[in-house]
Formats: C-alpha cells, sequence, structure tokens
C-alpha cells in the first residue's frame, strides 16, 4: 500500500520536481540561446540593479542565472531549487569560486527560511509552455511577497501572452482525421480526446493567416494567484483568404527595469526557444476572407488536483460570407 500510495503521489505534483533532477532538461535550457542570453543581458547591461544587492534565484536550476548575478557583484545570492539538480548547482558554484557570494538551498520556496529577512531582486526563469502550463508563478508569487523589499526588483517584471490563427490541415490530416479511418475501421473516440490536449510544437510562420490579439498580461510585481483565473475576449482579423484549423498561443517577457530595456518573444515569428507554441486544434475547419473576424473568449484556469496543469476553454463565433461558425472546445494541459 505504501508503494501504492508513493506512485500516485509521483504522477501530479511531485512529478515536477522530480523531471527538473535530470540533466537533459537543464541542457535543453542553457542550450536555449534566445533565453539564457536575453537573461544574461538583461543583468549585465542593468548590473547597477545587482551590484551590491542581495538577489533570490527561484528555481535555480544549474545556477546559470546566480552566476550571472554573482559576476556583475551581487553582494550575495541565495539560490532555491527544490530538485535534486540543487546538490550540482552547489558543485557549479564551488567550481566557479563564487562559494562565498552564492549560497544553493535545496527546498521548496514555500516551505524555507532564508537567512535574511528581505532581498532586492528576484531573478526567475519561471515561464511554461502557455505561460502558465507547470510554471512557478505561483511560487514567485509566494516569494515576492515573503521577502522583496518595497520598490525591489523582478526579474523579468512583464509578460504577456498572445493568441493567432493558423492554417494547418496538412497536420491536422495526419494526426486527428488519420483517426477516423484507420484500416477501415473508425476510431473516432481516440480523436475526441486527442484533440483536447494542446500540441506543443514548432508553427510555421508562413502559416499564420490572422493578426495578433494580446491575450493576457502579467505585470509580476503586482500579479496575483487569483489573476492565474482568467478570461480574455478575442478578436482575430484574417489577413488573406485561407482556412483557420487551430488558434497558436505565443508569450513575450520583457525586462524593463534599469537603464536598457531588452525581451524575447516566442512567437512563430521570432528565433525559436524551448518553449515552442501551444497549439489549440478546432474541431472544424473556418474558411475565413481576407477582413473577416473570428471572435471568441479563452478561459484558463488551474487544474483543482494539480495547480501546474491547466484546465482551458475556447469558445469562438465567425461569420462571414463563406461559412457561419460557432462553438465552445474544452482542452486540458497536463
Amino acid at each position: 500500500v505504501e508503494g501504492e500510495e508513493s506512485g500516485k503521489a509521483m504522477t501530479s505534483k511531485d512529478y515536477y520536481f522530480d523531471s527538473y533532477s535530470h540533466f537533459g532538461i537543464h541542457e535543453e535550457m542553457l542550450k536555449d540561446e534566445v533565453r539564457t542570453s536575453e537573461y544574461k543581458r538583461a543583468i549585465e547591461f542593468n548590473k547597477q540593479n545587482i551590484e551590491g544587492k542581495v538577489v533570490l534565484d527561484i528555481g535555480c536550476g544549474t545556477g546559470i542565472l546566480s552566476l550571472f548575478c554573482a559576476k556583475v557583484g551581487a553582494k550575495a545570492v541565495y539560490a532555491i531549487d527544490c530538485s535534486e539538480i540543487a546538490n550540482y548547482a552547489k558543485l557549479i558554484v564551488k567550481e566557479n569560486g563564487y562559494e562565498d557570494v552564492i549560497t544553493v538551498i535545496k527546498g521548496k520556496v514555500e516551505e524555507i527560511e532564508l537567512p535574511v529577512d528581505k532581498v532586492d531582486v528576484i531573478v526567475s526563469e519561471w515561464m511554461g509552455y502557455f505561460l502558465f502550463y507547470e510554471s512557478m508563478l505561483d511560487t514567485v508569487i509566494h516569494a515576492r511577497d515573503k521577502w522583496l523589499k518595497p520598490g525591489g526588483i523582478m526579474l523579468p517584471d512583464y509578460l504577456t501572452l498572445n493568441l493567432v490563427g493558423i492554417e494547418d490541415a496538412e497536420y491536422k490530416r495526419e494526426k486527428l482525421d488519420f483517426w477516423d479511418n484507420v484500416y477501415g475501421y473508425s476510431m473516432k473516440c481516440i480523436k475526441e480526446v486527442a484533440i483536447t490536449e494542446p500540441l506543443v510544437d514548432v508553427v510555421d510562420s508562413q502559416q499564420i493567416c490572422t493578426g495578433v490579439q494580446l491575450l493576457r498580461e502579467v505585470k509580476v510585481p503586482e500579479y496575483s494567484v487569483e489573476d492565474c483565473t482568467f478570461t480574455s475576449p478575442f478578436e482575430l482579423t484574417a489577413t488573406r483568404n485561407d482556412y483557420i484549423h487551430a488558434l497558436v498561443a505565443y508569450f513575450d517577457t520583457t525586462f524593463s527595469t534599469g537603464h536598457k530595456a531588452n525581451m524575447f518573444s516566442t512567437s512563430p515569428q521570432a528565433q525559436q526557444t524551448h518553449w515552442k507554441q501551444t497549439v489549440f486544434y478546432l474541431p472544424d475547419e473556418i474558411t475565413i476572407c481576407e477582413g473577416e473576424k473570428l471572435t471568441g473568449t479563452l478561459s484558463c484556469k488551474p487544474n483543482a488536483s494539480n495547480r501546474r496543469d491547466l484546465d482551458i476553454t475556447i469558445t469562438y463565433n465567425h461569420n462571414g460570407k463563406w461559412q457561419q461558425a460557432k462553438g465552445q472546445m474544452e482542452y486540458k494541459m497536463r
């Protein structure tokens, strides 16, 4: 029975931390040039934010962001990670001669105590797929409210979640319509489930056939846990005559504090990152003419049993020259 209980636990929240013990994940993130170089730029170009300051690095992984901060003169850096990678971060800090500046703490942010009452800066790469999936935003908010000094700096401090429509007939046919006829047999019951699972993949920018809709702003210094549940309206205007098979979400990340702001995007039109894009397939294609609009709402809330998972509802409506369509889809990011 004890073994069964342990197995159940590892299928939800605890698996998140266990998965970040594996080196492959950290290799992928470190090799994400867009992600890592823009954090480095935000720290180095604005070293007045860091120099002589006390910094908290949440979800430090290998400790790369802590090393960036130490190099520009941070007074002290407290690097926290809950997974086994923290043990290697300690070795990496020592290997690079920063053990007098960086203190690595293994544990959950919500359960540990820092050796200081307040910090000047919080740096964290907390974003997940679709910005909020498996993200550490709740944890960052907790740390901010507990330890950040009034007027303290958060890196990054401003993010946006955005939506576009795409033509994607080929992939939809290969991956979803495939279940309609499998060697002469109908397996539509699987298709009905498969379409509710958003796809995380690289989208070709040539597939985009609408303008961009800003769905959600995240102003990290003032964002609340309650703000992670939201409903956002959208209005996508077709940029050409085409068919919409899916809606695609991506996010932009901005470091606006300090002397020189910088940002990176996970848009299909930008250099690709390990976050890729999140694709929500619609049950039927929508025929749309240039200038016509697809309107609707996207609702997002953390799953009741595991807040790192998401329940997403998309409603849509189109009243065009060749087609009128409306519907509602329930998606689950697990």
